[in-house]
């Protein structure tokens, strides 16, 4: 029997993807944006094909919807079906998902509504809420590819336990969301499903590796995502969107059993988050899972409760980078940076600077060491799963085809590096005196699909393990104001030459700007508090 090609595998999946949203979901082929239709979110609201009840129901937020459904006042299935549809919608104008499990979830949405009729009483925080889940979360039944033609006909054989948690809360899963291959691109594209662009301006990137979920939820096809971060993977894709996000320490919530792109690679921890519209639903999520006491389920889960509310001083003192000194932000993220820190400076809080050539060297370092430490293996791992298959390296992936593979005494060494990299950036935080660092989540308010480059605004945080927020300014970018830089201008790096130049501000007129706030080691309740002051004096 001859061996199906990559090529016939991955079409054949796709198929089946397609295939799985039921005919009464598919948009009518009148209906359909035209190709250059670039922001697609109003399409629900305009097609007249989503019922009133349908945009009523996927217009709330997660805090709105839960009230209504653990009173019985929305059921649980309608909420599915509305939210099953819009999620259908999302990928046939997107290309966001990866699995669905509709009529799995509608029967668990009935079960949970009988159980309220029943007893009276909801079956968790979360009853009846739709969550959407990034492809790598296990659910039992279903792959989870990461991106791989290797793993396309692997069903997983159990569920992640941060599934296994939400689900216990109350939640229905009902699809899995687009990756990059091995989830260690920014962008969210594989051989598998092809390529996620943003709702907002298809021609945009919707970030990555959870760009299949930050597509879905700034669709509002979810009111609630999950998806990861090891260097950037929730940050990106919420600045590229306009959404919220929170990166945990590692060991705040539990990562068991979800599949990894580099199984085994923990000198940087992969750690899971959500992604939401409103900070509120981030705090919800955050309370919910680590008041299941995740501990006793995920043994890294460190059994530290949920400390809110955090007390905060008065006057918080926060430090703003307004460039790593490797890529300076673009127009639009330097106006949101300068706007919030004056603000905060103007609601009395004191604000200083994160500047000069030694933090340029540190960020640059904290870098340099997570490019280590994704390749300590020579890229063995990666080119594993796919020599398997003989689907090739994408081009974006380069490094992980090159690669030198460290000896053991080199990657302690890492370690080695890593921890006194800690220290110095510890020591520096606590000599300022500082609650929070304020300074962009990417150089880009948006950048075009194949565009996006350094990560270095986020995963430096990674390497440190820092609690971070990426959140919507509430601003956006302006093309009449947010100019490319002129012939003056002198580049930090040959790679801040390419990004400026690259600039466009005709692409990106109108995109949200996302900024970050990062707090320190196991802060996230403090990070949250600290994120609402930022908003309320930006208001």
């Amino acid at each position: 029997m001859t061996a199906m090609s990559w090529e016939t595998i991955a079409a054949k999946k796709r198929e089946d993807l397609a295939s799985s949203i039921p005919e009464e979901w598919r948009i009518p082929a009148e209906l359909l944006p035209g190709a250059d239709e670039d922001d697609v979110t109003g399409f629900p609201a305009r097609s007249g094909w989503f019922t009133a009840e349908e945009l009523a129901i996927t217009a709330q937020t997660a805090a709105e919807l839960l009230p209504r459904l653990a009173s019985g006042e929305l059921s649980s299935e309608a909420v599915t079906r509305a939210f099953c549809k819009r999620a259908a919608a999302a990928h046939q104008l997107t290309n966001c998902l990866s699995e669905t499990c509709f009529a799995r979830a509608l029967a668990t949405a009935r079960d949970l509504d009988a159980r309220l009729a029943a007893t009276g009483k909801p079956a968790g925080p979360l009853h009846g809420l739709p969550v959407s889940l990034k492809d790598n979360f296990n659910l039992r039944g279903l792959d989870a590819t990461v991106g791989f033609v290797s793993h396309v006909g692997d069903p997983a054989r159990e569920d992640a336990v941060l599934a296994d948690v939400l689900a216990a809360a109350g939640a229905v899963f009902y699809v899995k969301t687009n990756v990059p291959t091995a989830m260690m691109m920014a962008e969210t594209v594989n051989h598998v499903f092809g390529r996620t662009v943003n709702p907002r301006a298809r021609r945009l990137t919707s970030g990555g590796s959870s760009g299949g979920e930050s597509a879905l939820v700034a669709f509002a096809g979810s009111p609630l995502g999950v998806g990861t971060d090891i260097g950037g993977s929730l940050r990106i894709p919420a600045a590229c969107t306009g959404l919220f996000t929170l990166k945990p320490s590692f060991g705040r919530f539990p990562t068991l059993r979800c599949r990894s792109g580099m199984p085994g690679q923990e000198a940087v921890q992969s750690v899971n988050g959500p992604l939401a519209r409103t900070l509120t639903d981030v705090a919800l999520f955050a309370q919910t899972v680590v008041a299941a006491e995740p501990w006793h389920l995920d043994p890294r889960c460190l059994p530290i409760p949920w400390r809110a509310p955090a007390p905060l001083p008065p006057r918080l003192r926060v430090a703003v980078m307004r460039s790593d000194g490797v890529v300076a932000p673009t127009a639009p993220v330097a106006r949101a940076l300068d706007r919030a820190a004056a603000r905060l400076a103007a609601a009395g809080h004191d604000v200083v600077e994160w500047a000069g050539a030694e933090v340029a060297a540190l960020q640059a370092r904290g870098l340099a060491l997570l490019g280590r430490m994704f390749v300590a293996d020579g890229g063995r791992a990666i080119r594993r799963e796919l020599e398997r298959s003989g689907e090739p390296v994408h081009p974006d992936m380069a490094a992980y085809a090159d690669a030198q593979e460290l000896g053991g005494l080199e990657y302690w060494r890492l370690h080695l590096d890593r921890q006194a990299f800690q220290k110095e950036y510890l020591d520096r935080w606590r000599a300022a005196g500082i609650d929070a660092l304020l300074c962009p989540a990417t150089p880009f308010a948006g950048v075009e699909n194949g565009n996006f480059k350094h990560v270095g605004y986020t995963g430096v945080y990674n390497v440190l393990d820092y609690s971070s927020i990426s959140f919507p300014t509430g601003m956006t970018a302006d093309k009449s104001v947010d100019v490319a830089p002129g012939d003056s201008y002198v580049p930090l790096s040959e790679l801040d030459k390419v990004v400026q130049s690259e600039y466009n501000p005709d692409a990106v007129h109108g995109s949200p700007i996302n900024l970050q706030l990062v707090a320190q080691r196991l802060e996230e309740e403090k990070c949250i508090e600290m994120c609402q002051a930022v908003l309320d004096a930006l208001s």
